[in-house]
């Protein structure tokens, strides 16, 4: 599983995503989280199971959406990218990837 979190310059989402590799480790998932500026989210969704996205780049939402079709994107909840929440971010890329697939069968 890849999850894929975008902000404005990969910068803030990196706390997050070091976060949530260990919140993946702790959970025995074989997963990967990784971090990136929005102008490379073309390059780094390839293979992507999910795409979050910090709010401080929301309005972008619909255009980063288009990019990576039909990849699944999301907003991170402000208060969950703010306190770097590691759990409830990793839950929300979960739950939407399991939706996804489910909507897929």
């Amino acid at each position: 599983m890849k999850i894929v979190l975008i902000c404005a310059g990969g910068m803030s989402s990196s706390i997050l995503s070091s976060r949530m590799t260990q919140a993946i480790i702790d959970k025995g998932l074989d997963a990967s989280v990784s971090a990136h500026g929005v102008s490379s989210v073309e390059k780094h969704a390839v293979g992507a199971d999910v795409v979050l996205v910090g709010p401080q780049i929301r309005y972008m939402l619909p255009i980063i959406t288009q990019k990576v079709s039909p990849i699944p994107v999301a907003m991170i909840d402000m208060r969950d990218y703010g306190t770097a929440n590691a759990v409830n971010v990793l839950n929300q890329a979960l739950a939407l990837i399991k939706e996804t697939y489910n909507e897929r069968l």
